[in-house]
């Protein structure tokens, strides 16, 4: 009978242990598969990006198209805002790995190039699209700054929805150490201890809001 439980046993560890290393070997494919997903993204809106700068520096050699380069900025918008809510679903859904971090910061980066970028583009243009930049603190936010952020992107996820071109909506973490986004924070005077902060053409900053009224009426 002892034999016979003992046998058991083992049978119930073994399966156990099989059932735990599996799981495990399960989660790191789907880490890697969405990291995989997610570079993939990156490295063809980084190629978007290059396209569009270049196409900048060509009109800069002689008359700017800008109905062309609007266009072309407005769709690379709305592609990278789409990236951007692929990017926290996948974040949301998983362990913040150090892989996962990194691709963050990249697309931070790949942000900033495009906020400056479009900077570049309604000025020279004459462009009737708003730049909102929404920066937030990407790393350890507390439980009372997490509910504060779900509401920012919410009512600017609604926002952007319901204007679409007419909004460069830019999220960007304002806490990843990345020399650039330092650069422009303090460029507007935002602070990492004064995030969510929403920067809405380059001179107005919303550091508070509930309904999406109170900022639809500040942007032209």
């Amino acid at each position: 009978m002892f034999s016979s439980q003992k046998n058991v046993f083992w049978q119930a560890f073994v399966l156990a242990a099989f059932v735990f290393a599996a799981g495990i070997l399960l989660g790191f494919a789907l880490e890697n598969w969405r990291s995989g997903k997610i570079e993939k993204l990156y490295f063809q809106s980084e190629l978007d990006l290059l396209d569009v700068e270049i196409q900048n520096e060509i009109y800069s050699l002689s008359r700017i198209d800008c109905s062309n380069a609007v266009r072309e900025n407005i769709d690379f918008g709305d592609r990278i805002y789409e990236e951007a809510k692929l990017l926290d679903r996948y974040e949301q859904a998983s362990k913040i790995t150090d892989n996962m971090a990194l691709q963050h910061k990249k697309y931070d980066l790949l942000r900033t190039l495009f906020w400056i970028n479009s900077i570049k583009i309604k000025s020279r243009c004459n462009a009737s699209y708003s730049i909102v930049v929404y920066l937030y603190k990407y790393n350890s936010p507390s439980l009372e700054l997490k509910a504060k952020q779900a509401v920012f992107s919410r009512i600017l996820s609604e926002l952007k929805e319901a204007r679409g071109g007419e909004i460069m909506l830019i999220p960007i973490a304002g806490d990843n150490d990345i020399i650039s986004v330092k650069a422009l924070m303090s460029l507007h005077n935002i602070t990492i201890s004064e995030l969510p902060v929403i920067l809405i053409g380059e001179k107005t900053k919303v550091k508070d809001i509930e309904r999406k009224e109170d900022i639809d009426m500040l942007i032209k």
